[in-house]
């Protein structure tokens, strides 16, 4: 009951600062006066305050972790010479502060202001799969395949889809496309001894479990 008078004095309370402000005449009052007992007979009907209060705890909340090695990486492969790397700096410094929501948007800002730097495109793939606690998602695909469409011959593309693909459970067009770069590397490279690794790990893991590698 005490909440119901709460609830009144509360109407009563508005009713009188619309009053003030507005100084409507008897006719415009029949609208006002309504609407205030609709809210107080809907409160009537549905409000609890008699319930005791009770602290909700937030839970599901995501936890994601921002790779500084793999930014590293993307930097060193044509990023430091490019454009694009004031618009990743910026996606990056809020992917650290857990912001993975702006920080693609960010991105997709840049490639419709440069929709030709391959750099950018890289850069929005990867922050849409770490939006996605590494989920590859059609739009991250569809960034990357836009990378390699723009520059074919680059390795950091293909590398990054790669990985994407592997952390995604897509182990034989990772192997794939890991293989096909390896290959187009020269013998000996540091870079061309990691691919050929990873497709080893991929072929024992596939292997494990029953698929079949190449």
């Amino acid at each position: 009951m005490t909440g119901l008078f709460i609830a009144g004095g509360l109407a009563l309370l508005a009713a009188i600062g619309i009053a003030l402000a507005t100084r409507v005449g008897r006719v415009g009052w029949e609208p006002i006066a309504a609407a205030l007992l609709i809210g107080i007979a809907g409160y009537a009907w549905q409000g609890r305050p008699g319930l005791a209060g009770k602290p909700v705890t937030a839970t599901g909340a995501r936890t994601v972790k921002f790779d500084e090695g793999m930014a590293e990486r993307r930097r060193t492969m044509g990023e430091r010479v490019s454009p694009a790397g004031r618009w990743l700096t910026l996606s990056d410094a809020l992917a650290r502060q857990g912001n993975t929501q702006d920080s693609a948007n960010i991105l997709v800002s840049a490639v419709r202001n440069d929709p030709r730097d391959p750099n950018l495109w890289v850069g929005l793939g990867n922050a849409l799969v770490l939006h996605g606690e590494g989920v590859l998602s059609p739009s991250a695909e569809y960034a990357y395949r836009q990378a390699m469409r723009l520059a074919p011959d680059a390795p950091g593309p293909r590398f990054f889809y790669g990985l994407s693909l592997a952390q995604s459970g897509k182990l034989e067009p990772a192997r794939a496309l890991w293989a096909q770069l390896a290959a187009s590397l020269p013998e000996g490279t540091p870079f061309r001894a990691e691919l050929e690794r990873n497709v080893a790990s991929i072929d024992a893991l596939m292997a494990r479990q029953g698929g079949t590698a190449p």
